[in-house]
């Protein structure tokens, strides 16, 4: 049976990516050696982060004056990087689910913190609007997509100060202004990568300004100056990345790639609009592309084991909400073909018409 991957993360990947990476992992660039063994010293291997670091600032549309760094530590790691690097007086923040409140506590350690506007009034299920942003912060961060409750800032914000991006599950998932963002870091595991990498977009001009001594890993500008090899980088990881953004490129960039994400959103949202069994929990015009939250509806809530359970006998895996919200979820990350969504579509049709 064909397997539908809707996995939040690790992902699914580019077939491609993966195929590339297992003949790598038995002999890497025709050195003898596998990926998992080469010196990260090597010629080999550095070639692989300048085509990495390359293909982010083609892919993306970098600007000059811009560092792409590659870390490991996953994104969590830089809840607290951020403000040690950027942090010197006061910093804001927008919390709209369980990474931004993350991210914010934080910071608090660092320095003061405003909450410029929340959405945990109404458990994450909207987007703040109408908020100000104050002129005096050294940052403002945002989360551009929730993973856990299924809302999406979908452009890019004009702020005052330097504009500071968690965007771990919805990179390279549509084109973006970077000139707009002082920092953007993600993930790869959602829509670039395997689990272990970290992409860092920074505008140099923004470092080295705090007063607070900085640990030499945390410092930004050792991995700039350093070209990402200061120390062993996650090898195997940053291959699986050369390789998505390969394929991101080769099918036509991320005009394509967000050409696709629309039409899967668009297939999965008509359907739970309209089947009686399911009801979306997010503001519709704050609805994610990448991950489609939806529950039982009203009289059919007996229904989710079962609905589980048939999903999952239709090949459909990853499917089951977080353990915070319940429900289901639908996670369509950048190599999810469109075919797997009308599957996951027609297994509701097919449980809607038996009940």
């Amino acid at each position: 049976m064909k397997k539908h991957n809707f996995n939040p993360g690790p992902a699914i990947l580019p077939e491609s990516a993966v195929n590339e990476t297992i003949a790598a992992m038995k002999d890497f660039a025709g050195t003898g050696l596998s990926i998992l063994e080469v010196s990260h010293r090597s010629k080999e291997f550095e070639a692989v982060v300048n085509e990495t670091v390359a293909l982010f600032k083609e892919v993306m549309n970098i600007p000059e004056g811009y560092a792409v760094i590659l870390v490991g530590g996953g994104a969590s790691t830089q809840f607290f990087h951020v403000p040690y690097n950027l942090l010197e007086k006061k910093a804001a923040y927008l919390v709209t689910g369980e990474w931004a409140t993350r991210a914010y506590k934080e910071a608090k350690l660092f320095g003061e913190v405003e909450v410029v506007a929340s959405s945990e009034d109404k458990k994450f299920t909207y987007l703040p609007k109408g908020y100000t942003i104050p002129g005096d912060a050294d940052y403002f961060h945002i989360t551009t997509n929730n993973t856990i409750f299924g809302t999406e800032i979908l452009y890019d914000i004009d702020s005052p100060v330097p504009l500071v991006a968690d965007m771990s599950s919805d990179i390279c998932s549509r084109p973006v202004d970077v000139s707009k963002y002082g920092l953007i870091y993600a993930g790869a595991q959602k829509n670039i990568g395997a689990a272990g990498l970290t992409v860092v977009i920074v505008k140099e001009s923004l470092l080295g300004k705090v007063s607070r001594p900085l640990p030499t890993m945390v410092d930004y500008r050792t991995h700039i100056k350093h070209n990402s090899l200061f120390n062993t980088p996650p090898v195997l990881n940053v291959y699986v990345t050369m390789m998505t953004l390969r394929w991101i490129k080769e099918i036509g960039g991320l005009a394509e790639i967000e050409r696709r994400n629309k039409a899967k959103a668009e297939l999965i949202y008509n359907e739970i609009d309209r089947n009686k069994c399911f009801v979306g929990t997010v503001a519709k015009e704050d609805r994610s592309r990448m991950n489609a939250c939806f529950v039982m509806a009203p009289g059919y809530e007996q229904y989710e084991e079962e609905f589980a359970k048939f999903a999952a006998s239709k090949g459909m895996v990853g499917i089951k909400g977080h353990r915070s919200v319940g429900g289901f979820r639908a996670s369509m990350y950048n190599a999810l073909p469109i075919e797997s969504v009308q599957a996951l579509v027609e297994c509701m049709q097919e449980f809607e018409a038996s009940h």
